[in-house]
């Protein structure tokens, strides 16, 4: 079984993170696999386990990436892509990402696609919707359980609270939610041996792709912190006068009511 992995790399949000003039400071910022990536790792090797074959992590980005690639070898996976951007784009978007990844799985014989549900950075959703509507491949979004017994897939989908059980045929595409699976830490013999397996660099020029192929369909105009947390407020005397003043804070400071 071909089973690939979209992974992305993320700023660490448990990490300071400083913005100036509208724009993250990168050289203080800590990366990490995308959280919601790891579930995809750790489901891709699971089933690699137990169906066979092998597992490839892919991600678009520059150099930099190729830390996180390792530590997805590290994991367990096999084979890691990275599709360096770095010096054919300045800006990108969910569209050029998804166009991107497009190209590159139009020549794979991919079996199973595994991705996070959202990136915890923009946590918009869109690129495996998008890559799978471009490769005509079915696709189950924000998944929790998954079976294949043969070329059928046997999911659970997480719809608010609730589980939708899902059977489609493969190829399938499918991104993975919170719960589906604990992931694995990279291990010592794991880390060593992710120094000597294969990672591959492609450029957009390799996928046959121009840049206005790939050129963004949206702008970030400015990036801002949220505003800091007031203080709480602590209400005392009889309970019928506090009632009475959380109401009024409500209408009042809040207009909540």
């Amino acid at each position: 079984m071909n089973i690939y992995v979209l992974l992305k790399r993320t700023f660490d949000t448990e990490e300071k993170i400083i913005v100036s003039d509208g724009r993250i400071e990168d050289e203080s910022a800590e990366y990490i696999i995308n959280p919601y990536d790891e579930y995809a790792v750790e489901e891709a090797i699971k089933q690699r386990d137990e169906h066979g074959g092998e597992v490839t992590v892919v991600t678009v980005g520059d150099e930099e990436s190729e830390k996180q690639l390792r530590t997805a070898l590290a994991m367990g996976a096999d084979k890691a892509v990275l599709i360096n951007t770095e010096e054919d784009l300045e800006d990108g978007d969910q569209f050029t990402t998804a166009q991107i990844l497009q190209a590159y799985f139009e020549d794979q014989e991919a079996d199973l696609i595994l991705g996070g549900n959202v990136a915890i950075d923009e946590a918009s959703g869109q690129v495996g919707p998008r890559l799978a509507e471009g490769l005509g491949m079915n696709y189950v979004t924000t998944i929790t359980s998954l079976e294949i017994n043969g070329d059928i897939a046997n999911i659970d989908k997480d719809v608010e609270g609730d589980v939708e059980k899902i059977e489609t045929g493969l190829p399938v595409l499918a991104t993975c939610q919170q719960g589906l699976n604990e992931p694995r830490y990279p291990s010592l013999p794991g880390i060593m041996k992710a120094k000597k397996k294969p990672l591959e660099e492609l450029e957009i020029d390799d996928l046959d792709l121009d840049e206005d192929d790939v050129e963004a369909k949206t702008e970030t105009i400015e990036i801002f912190l949220p505003p800091e947390k007031e203080a709480g407020r602590v209400l005392e005397g009889e309970i019928d006068d506090q009632v009475k003043e959380l109401i009024s804070l409500l209408k009042d400071d809040a207009k909540v009511l």
